[in-house]
């Protein structure tokens, strides 16, 4: 599975066992992390490597063992820096729906999408249950399923009874919102033209007000966080299709090649061509 399919709506994995697991590797087709959002919970362990994440547009660097919850509505998103990551995404709704008795517990999830999001280092409870947790679903073993949920409910019950001093994000809730529909329009329109002021004019900001704000969030102007959206789109056709790079890259919202290949070659460090010959001789 790839991150461009970790979008809000989307199904995780059954409704008996509403948790899937990803991993993400320098061979994944998207290996970075575009901002996004969903309304499921999700758990990230870095395996190897580094990781910059963003949180609602706080910035946490991310070293092997060290692990990260996700609340519901929370964006994200980030850059690895030769790493190799599992992420767990899970519907807790569904997850809560027969366990009538953690009602109240889950209710303190539920209630507040930041409260017990955060990073936790490696050696931390919360780490340790996440890699038994990533192991359990990775290896599959006889009855997996039950030590996946039961070691679920033991990270869920150390969060909740963590001391005051773990990391929790204070936030713009109307800021983010604000935010988040941008993010949405870029994902939905990528491939077409889209202007500066036609975003801000969406997050109800002015040009030089919203710039600020986005950059803030996710490190990028809008206009560079669109052609990086592009990009990462475009490099992921170039892998996962046959289509020709000159298709590609017009169905990416590229009408100049020059400036296509320009703009490839600076995000990923090779051209369009070399990325795909590249790819197929790791693959």
């Amino acid at each position: 599975m790839y991150y461009s399919s970790l979008y809000e709506n989307k199904k995780r994995g059954t409704f008996d066992f509403p948790i899937e697991l990803y991993q993400v590797s320098a061979a994944s087709p998207r290996y970075q992390m575009p901002f996004h959002w969903h309304l499921e919970y999700e758990l990230i362990l870095i395996l190897s490597g580094s990781f910059g994440l963003s949180l609602n547009g706080k910035t946490f660097l991310m070293n092997a063992g060290d692990c990260a919850w996700v609340g519901s509505g929370v964006v994200h998103g980030g850059i690895p820096d030769d790493c190799i990551y599992d992420c767990v995404v899970f519907d807790l709704g569904t997850l809560l729906h027969d366990t009538p008795l953690c009602a109240r517990s889950a209710a303190e999830f539920l209630s507040d999408e930041t409260e017990y999001t955060g990073v936790f280092p490696a050696g931390s409870v919360q780490a340790g249950l996440s890699g038994q947790l990533m192991t359990a679903m990775r290896d599959e073993k006889k009855g997996y399923e039950w030590t996946t949920v039961g070691l679920m409910w033991q990270l869920m019950g150390s969060l909740i009874g963590k001391e005051k001093s773990a990391p929790v994000l204070s936030v713009n809730r109307g800021k983010i919102l604000k935010l988040k529909n941008v993010l949405s329009y870029i994902k939905d329109h990528y491939e077409n033209p889209i202007t500066l002021a036609e975003l801000a004019d969406l997050a109800g900001m002015s040009p030089k007000y919203f710039c600020r704000a986005f950059s803030h969030m996710t490190g990028k102007t809008p206009i560079e966080y669109l052609n990086y959206y592009r990009i990462e789109q475009a490099g992921e056709q170039i892998l996962l299709t046959d289509r020709s790079i000159t298709d590609i890259a017009l169905g990416c919202g590229f009408n100049d090649m020059s400036y296509f290949s320009r703009t490839f070659s600076r995000y990923k460090g090779v051209s369009p061509t070399g990325y795909r010959k590249l790819q197929a001789q790791n693959a």
